[in-house]
């Protein structure tokens, strides 16, 4: 029988651990390991998760943020992939769509998130550690997680994932595996986040590697979104009314069943407002794009 370990890090004592830790062990086929990685050391997830892999005896390890409390069919899920299919290298889920966290940000954030991930079920390649499963041995054979590169809570798995499909692994999106998340989030915060602590990681990746993968939040519509927030703004400045509502009217078009998803689970206030809140996540993103590039071209100018 494929053995599980769960793998929680817990390095800034998050109020959610213990909630976190309930799910786990309830589940309807919980993991046969918990390791709650508590570094006092002020480490951040990615050497916190490393550390928890170090002590795993299991041949599955699920790493579970501490902010996220799983399904209860989240482990037996995981197990049955794996078993299903000896090929399969990594497996990752999605938040759910009834984020507890109250606010219209907060809404908006997560069930992004939730939208995302439903929408790109299949192949894969990069990974997610808030809920996901990756073979022990092809694990250690990467190397882990960088945590030499990432000290904060940033594109740690993504980078992994990208290594691992470089080396040939099959890594796959399972939206059926879910879990409900427990964070509250602040306009500043997601600005931050989408910018600085993922935007601009992400797109340094990118442009190290030289692709650009057309999935999940890089997908045509994703694109094609973030073209529509950025003209939007530009014709504000310049006053050219029509060119905005144009831009407001594709980016609802492109998007419709994301707000339709927010007015289903948040109402209509929250519906509205996440168009807003969704042209100020692609200008974040569009930023630390161009943030990115900037910085790699003054780089090689200095080289």
């Amino acid at each position: 029988m494929t053995r599980l370990t769960a793998i929680v890090p817990a390095t800034n004592d998050p109020p959610t651990l213990e909630r976190c830790v309930a799910a786990i062990r309830a589940a309807e086929e919980p993991p046969e390991e918990l390791i709650v990685v508590d570094s006092a050391d002020g480490a951040g997830p990615a050497a916190a998760r490393n550390e928890g892999a170090a002590r795993a005896d299991g041949d599955i390890l699920v790493f579970v943020d501490a902010d996220i409390v799983a399904h209860p069919d989240a482990f037996l899920l995981i197990r049955g992939a794996f078993e299903a299919d000896p090929g399969l290298t990594a497996l990752f889920g999605s938040y759910d769509d009834e984020p507890e966290a109250p606010g219209v940000v907060s809404g908006f954030r997560n069930l992004l998130h939730h939208h995302v991930h439903q929408s790109g079920a299949g192949p894969a390649s990069t990974f997610w550690a808030g809920l996901g499963a990756v073979r022990r041995d092809a694990f250690v054979a990467a190397g882990g997680f960088d945590a030499d590169r990432y000290l904060v809570p940033s594109v740690e798995d993504i980078e992994l994932g990208l290594r691992l499909a470089g080396r040939g692994a099959r890594i796959r999106l399972d939206p059926r595996v879910q879990g409900r998340h427990l964070k509250a989030w602040s306009l500043s915060e997601m600005v931050h986040t989408d910018f600085a602590r993922r935007g601009v990681p992400w797109a340094e990746l990118l442009l190290e590697r030289g692709t650009l993968p057309a999935a999940l939040n890089l997908g045509w519509r994703h694109r094609l979104s973030a073209f529509a927030a950025v003209s939007g703004v530009a014709a504000l400045i310049l006053g050219r009314s029509r060119v905005v509502a144009g831009s407001a009217v594709a980016l609802v078009g492109l998007n419709a069943s994301f707000y339709a998803l927010l007015l289903r689970r948040r109402g209509r206030v929250a519906a509205v407002a996440g168009v807003g809140l969704h042209a100020v996540h692609h200008l974040s993103g569009t930023a630390a794009f161009a943030t990115a590039v900037a910085a790699r071209g003054v780089s090689r100018l200095r080289g």
